[in-house]
């Protein structure tokens, strides 16, 4: 394994900064690099400037914190649960914030994102709660709290669409970011959720020692002294801000909290205290990377990225499962 030092930080963040920059220019009116630039410091009210400020901008912003959130929750989730396949779609944090989302639109009438992070994240913790008690119940094994999280999540998933189904306002605002996308955001809605998941982020990165020693199991975190019943809960509240801020801002993409931790830990090795400032750079060059791709593939601005997110990451949770890995630590 190679440990990345400042120079690997630093190559990775160069590569999120051309994704970012390869997203606001690709579109159906193409933007060269040098008028991006000349746009972006010197805003001119020019079509170039309205498609920027109005479309592209919100869409990779909430692209980078969408990506950010998830990857950084995932690599919480793994290892706190010492399950490599755990992340925020497969424990049925996304579908329980989704469905939270769906009911407030469709009940209340609420579709303002400073209140549907709130929703969000009360179908997540609600969902997390349900999916730990289960797994518990049933052993708690890894391989139990996965199956506790696939079963509460298709549960939720099927209730989201019969809600859909019977209620056609809500599926006409709801169509795309059901799937996972990341247009269709205004940057008031950006502005409005991205104080609560760069708090957390910032939370998970200065917390990543307590949450390496909850990694190592929890017979070695007591002989450190870790009080797990203390850090345990904040580790999962963490994870669970971090996906429902997500899920209210891009929807449902899955994949992201899954892929991105593995793909920086093929590269890092096991150390939690690099896997998650590595994981939140990860994240957003993955989400970018799969939206930009799906826009090439489809050539569509409306293509939702939880689409190709999918098609990517599927493959790969295959090929976890196939190398029968039983441990995140």
């Amino acid at each position: 394994m190679i440990h990345p030092g400042p120079a690997g930080f630093a190559a990775l963040a160069c590569g999120v900064v051309l994704i970012f920059a390869l997203s606001l220019m690709q579109g159906a009116q193409h933007i060269p690099a040098a008028r991006l630039l000349e746009t972006l410091v010197a805003p001119d009210g020019s079509r170039e400037y309205l498609i920027l400020s109005g479309i592209r901008l919100p869409r990779a912003l909430t692209g980078m914190l969408a990506g950010s959130a998830l990857a950084v929750a995932g690599t919480i989730l793994q290892a706190a649960t010492g399950n490599p396949l755990a992340s925020p779609g497969l424990l049925g944090v996304n579908a329980g914030a989704a469905f939270s989302v769906v009911l407030a639109i469709s009940l209340l009438g609420i579709a303002e994102p400073g209140i549907t992070l709130w929703c969000a994240f009360a179908g997540a913790a609600a969902a997390s709660v349900a999916v730990y008690a289960l797994g518990q119940s049933a052993g708690g094994t890894p391989l139990t709290l996965l199956l506790s999280g696939a079963v509460t999540g298709g549960i939720l998933t099927a209730l989201t669409t019969v809600v859909l189904i019977y209620d056609q306002h809500a599926l006409d605002q709801v169509r795309l970011w059901t799937a996972g996308s990341l247009g269709g955001r205004q940057m008031g809605d950006v502005a409005a959720i991205a104080p609560f998941i760069l708090a957390a982020l910032a939370a998970a990165l200065l917390l990543r020692r307590q949450i390496m020693v909850l990694s190592l199991g929890r017979d070695v975190a007591q002989g450190l002294g870790q009080n797990r019943l203390l850090w345990l809960p904040v580790a999962l509240t963490l994870a669970v801000l971090l996906a429902s801020g997500a899920v209210a801002l891009s929807g449902p993409v899955g994949f992201v909290g899954l892929v991105a931790p593995h793909l920086v830990r093929l590269v890092a090795g096991p150390d939690y205290r690099v896997l998650l400032p590595a994981a939140a750079l990860a994240g957003p060059a993955l989400l970018l990377g799969a939206d930009t791709a799906g826009h090439w593939l489809s050539a569509s601005a409306t293509f939702p990225v939880g689409i190709s997110t999918a098609l990517l990451g599927a493959p790969f949770f295959i090929w976890l499962a196939r190398r029968g890995t039983g441990s995140a630590r």
